[in-house]
């Protein structure tokens, strides 16, 4: 929240936060688009047998800013704070934004195929 989220508020104004951590046991009632080894959602927690779940580290949370343009939020976000990694989709619709150890910066696009499957693709500002 301090690293990301404050200073977007302190930026935009208000957001609408539409994903954020996400322990094992909720994980099991989410079934669609989840990637709780990737996606870092689940920060620094550890499965049954006291592994990482997600080896990433770090942690993670999706969220829109209401009449802004997504693709603007993500290049304020990576011109100006710390991060591993940000998935923009359209612009009306919300961001993921993770930190993390490798604090790779790096931005990708979440290309809607035909197929109706969605692809990263390395995005530039």
């Amino acid at each position: 929240a301090s690293q990301v989220l404050d200073p977007v508020i302190d930026y935009f104004g208000g957001i609408e936060l539409t994903y954020g951590f996400c322990s094992p046991e909720l994980g099991k009632h989410i079934k669609a688009r989840v990637a709780p080894k990737l996606d870092q959602h689940a920060s620094y927690e550890v499965n049954s047998k006291g592994n990482l779940i997600c080896e990433r580290r770090g942690a993670a949370c999706d969220f829109i800013v209401q009449d802004e343009d997504m693709f603007e939020v993500a290049q304020w976000i990576s011109e100006n704070l710390e991060f591993d990694r940000i998935y923009v989709y359209e612009k009306d619709r919300p961001i993921h934004v993770s930190i993390g150890p490798e604090n790779s910066k790096s931005v990708y696009h979440m290309e809607l195929k035909e197929s109706g499957r969605r692809v990263p693709k390395v995005f530039k500002f």
